[in-house]
């Protein structure tokens, strides 16, 4: 499998909910940063936050900018955050059901010998 075709496996397991699809692609003691707002530790704590916001937002990235190679990532993706239910305390702001946010992030991830994604880092760029 080329970078291309691996790289449209992670986004699209994690545009279609596919908890399992873009999970796998997480190290067991991956650690995601969520700018200045959260830390989440480990494969199965991501796994449980995503669980929770998917159940009241529809979530949506498009990748803009790529670089990978074997030992990283990084990559500003557009992403769309549609409200499937109010959510005045969401992370990504206030949100009644209907609504959308767009935002544009930087994001980085460093893969390990595993060719798993051991740390994620993104900060937001527009939104």
């Amino acid at each position: 499998m080329n970078k291309q075709d691996w790289l449209n496996d992670y986004i699209g397991g994690f545009n279609r909910g596919d908890f399992d699809a873009f999970t796998a692609f997480y190290d067991d003691d991956v650690v995601l940063h969520l700018g200045q707002k959260a830390v989440i530790r480990g494969k199965q704590g991501i796994r449980d936050f995503y669980t929770g916001v998917f159940a009241k937002v529809r979530e949506t990235l498009e990748v803009d900018k790529v670089v990978l190679d074997e030992e990283g990532l990084a990559c500003i993706i557009r992403t769309e955050f549609h409200a499937l239910e109010d959510w005045p305390d969401f992370i990504a702001g206030p949100m009644k059901k209907g609504d959308s946010i767009f935002i544009e992030s930087y994001i980085f991830y460093t893969i390990g010998k595993n060719g798993k994604f051991t740390e994620i880092r993104t900060t937001r760029s527009k939104g």
